[in-house]
């Protein structure tokens, strides 16, 4: 099981100047809500902020040690405009309730 503190390792190896935020939304250590915020993130398309995050993430997510993480990367100035960003994909039994769309599966 993955736990928050290595999810905060794992960033902090990528964004070093960051603040970084983790819940396990389940209690189960394979759905998470990242926050990410750093000053570097400035003048940065989301994408740019993001790609190099889920490359570290991308092959814990194909083993299936990581299921589903909702990655929010941002200034300090945009943090203190979004408030709380949690959102679950699965959160109908959850207080971080979302949307989640599914594709049918390929025959």
């Amino acid at each position: 099981m993955v736990s928050t503190d290595w999810v905060t390792s794992q960033i902090l190896e990528v964004v070093p100047d960051a603040e970084v935020e983790v819940v396990d939304l389940n209690g189960t250590g394979d759905h998470f809500h990242v926050r990410v915020i750093s000053v570097s993130f400035d003048g940065m398309r989301p994408l740019q902020r993001q790609k190099p995050i889920l490359n570290l993430f991308k092959p814990h997510i194909s083993s299936g040690d990581v299921h589903a993480l909702d990655l929010k990367c941002m200034t300090p100035e945009q943090a203190a405009l979004a408030g709380d960003t949690t959102f679950h994909p699965h959160g109908d039994e959850s207080p971080f309730f979302g949307v989640h769309i599914r594709r049918p599966e390929k025959e």
